[in-house]
């Protein structure tokens, strides 16, 4: 028991000193405002350091207030997190910040109670914010900290259990000296992100390796023990970029996900389920592809004529791994003429055309836009009676560029949890929407909201949202044309 308390009295001490002398000059360190504290650790989840710091900057700079962010418009905040993944936690944290504003004025309550009350504010995070804003002292835990606890007191339990995040918590709490619970934290954080690392450790220059019982035991590289996550299941999708011609030359047509739901109000090139053949190991072929692409756009009110095959993409969910096949289209108008036949062919087909490869799982089944009802894409979006439609397109000054669509079939993505690994190359990450955010339903479902619908060029895209892989295919597309 003795020697217990002195290996955690050796731990807290050493753990500090070493935070004194080697701690990293971070923004969001240079200060105690709680509301930066909040801003960085929503972003610091599942993402690395070096990747927020732009993005915390940016941020701050816009919405340097609770007051200002809750004011914002959602796809403006959106657009200021593009790229960094994980678009829940956007979308949370104005929520949050709306309810600051409502019940506490605009200033992050001092409360523990209060402050796990918010939207998107899990135990991780009301203890980052209550310890490290207001130097309570309180338990911050995540993976970092359970893995430096799992190695310095040799515990075998598994970390993806609620039972011994619970038992990490209160060690955690345990060890805060006290008066310095926010440099205690943040030390513990520290340690794990440049010392105790998941793999390689490196234990000779750790401060509390003295101690460790994982390394005497020679079982750092083992622990923390952790059960392996189900791996994200792959699906295959058949995307159309359709280009306009005529008036509407230069442009690309994208739609917007419905309010709720995975990816929840983001931009995305229109894509449908790609049935599979089991066994083989891949989506359709290329014509077949095209053609059911072309029929789901004609369902949808926007007749195109299909063109090639143009790239593959990939984008990494934590439960889905979506195979994305890109073909070309051109826009027709009425008559079924293609608009813009002579620029069909200017750009060169990249990123391979040998199809995808993997394991598929059974056909999909029902395509999108089935029975959509939609305006003709001269029109404005509206959903209402033919008066007060017909006032709208008269004062609508960007007439052309718009298409609305009632009843359109999204994705409706189970509300589960999950931790995604690092992304590489093409392949992006993106969490789960969290409980409550989508609608628990496997497979595909008629969706009531509107689903909009809209011609964009280059410009367009500084100030609309798109999903990282759909965002590299624009860019890409848009840099050749």
């Amino acid at each position: 028991m003795q020697e217990s308390r002195e290996n955690k009295i050796f731990f807290s001490t050493e753990l500090l000193d070493w935070y004194e002398r080697s701690k990293r000059d971070l923004p969001w360190r240079r200060h105690r405002d709680p509301y930066y504290i909040w801003v960085s650790e929503i972003m610091l989840q599942q993402t690395r350091v070096d990747t927020v710091i732009p993005y915390f900057h940016r941020f701050i700079e816009r919405f340097p207030t609770i007051q200002d962010l809750a004011e914002a418009p959602g796809e403006e905040v959106l657009k200021c997190w593009e790229g960094l993944g994980y678009y829940s936690r956007a979308r949370n944290l104005q929520a949050a910040a709306r309810q600051v504003v409502e019940r506490h004025g605009g200033a992050v309550p001092d409360n523990k109670a209060d402050v796990s009350a918010l939207k998107g504010v899990g135990p991780y995070t009301a203890g980052a914010i209550m310890s490290i804003a207001f130097n309570r002292p309180e338990p911050a835990v995540d993976g970092n900290v359970m893995r430096v606890l799992s190695r310095y007191f040799l515990i075998d339990e598994d970390i993806m259990k609620t039972g011994t995040r619970t038992l990490m918590e209160d060690l955690a709490a345990e060890l805060i000296p006290e008066g310095r619970a926010a440099d205690f934290n943040q030390a513990l954080m520290e340690l794990g992100a440049l010392v105790c690392t998941p793999k390689s450790p490196q234990c000779l220059i750790c401060p509390v390796m003295a101690r460790c019982a994982g390394r005497l035991a020679g079982a750092e590289e083992r622990l923390p023990v952790k059960s392996k996550a189900k791996p994200p299941r792959p699906e295959y999708r058949l995307v159309a970029l359709v280009e306009g011609g005529g008036a509407l030359g230069g442009r690309v047509l994208v739609r917007r996900r419905p309010d709720t739901g995975l990816l929840a109000r983001m931009w995305e090139l229109p894509h449908i389920p790609a049935d599979a053949v089991p066994g083989e190991g891949a989506g359709l072929p290329d014509g077949p592809a095209m053609d059911r692409l072309a029929a789901a756009l004609a369902a949808a009110g926007m007749p195109a004529r299909p063109g090639e095959a143009w790239m593959n993409a990939e984008h990494t969910f934590s439960h889905i791994h979506w195979n994305l096949r890109v073909f070309r289209f051109a826009a027709e108008d009425a008559a079924g003429q293609a608009e813009n036949d002579e620029a069909e062919n200017d750009v060169a087909v990249t990123g391979g055309t040998d199809g995808m490869t993997g394991s598929a799982e059974a056909a999909y089944g029902q395509a999108p836009y089935a029975g959509a009802s939609v305006a003709a894409p001269n029109s404005v979006p509206y959903a209402g009676n033919a008066d007060s439609a017909a006032q709208h397109q008269a004062a609508a000054g960007s007439a052309g560029l718009f298409a609305a669509e009632t009843a359109a079939a999204y994705e409706a993505e189970a509300n589960q949890a999950g931790e995604a690994s690092a992304s590489t190359g093409w392949a992006e990450q993106e969490a789960a929407s969290p409980a409550g955010d989508g609608v628990k339903q496997a497979g595909f479902d008629l969706a009531a909201d509107s689903a909009e619908y809209r011609w964009i060029t280059k410009e367009d895209m500084g100030s609309l949202a798109f999903p990282n892989v759909f965002l590299r295919i624009l860019n890409r597309y848009f840099k050749q044309v």
